[in-house]
């Protein structure tokens, strides 16, 4: 059974920093696209940023320069640094992996998902 779960949300003021962390198990290949999710009050989900195994990155838009995405695949483990923060970037925070390792932001292409990990931004 796959599991992800995510760490390093909190409450920040504008202009501030967090690292978010996703650690990975009951993963049978590591080979696959991951990447983070989030989902404001009151709007759907929309893709942040997608790393594939040999570290090639794609972001949103509204994050570029400010978010970066990385992966340890020896430790299982996803990270998402924010710097930056911009109130509009308060909401709950997924960690996601795909079905296969091509790299993307469609939500239908991720079938695990983590519980979530809030980031609020004041």
């Amino acid at each position: 059974h796959v599991q992800l779960v995510e760490s390093g949300g909190g409450s920040v003021q504008t202009g501030g920093s967090l690292r978010l962390s996703c650690v990975g198990s009951g993963l049978t290949s590591e080979i696959n696209c991951m990447g983070w999710f989030r989902q404001a009050p009151g709007k759907e989900r929309e893709g942040v940023a997608a790393i594939a195994i040999g570290g090639a990155t794609t972001y949103s838009d509204s994050v570029i320069g400010r978010f970066t995405i990385s992966r340890d695949n020896d430790k299982n483990t996803l990270y998402l640094q924010m710097n930056s923060l911009k109130p509009e970037g308060t909401a709950v925070y997924y960690c996601v992996r795909a079905y296969t390792a091509v790299i993307n932001m469609d939500v239908v292409e991720f079938g695990y998902w983590g519980q979530g990990t809030q980031v609020t931004v004041s």
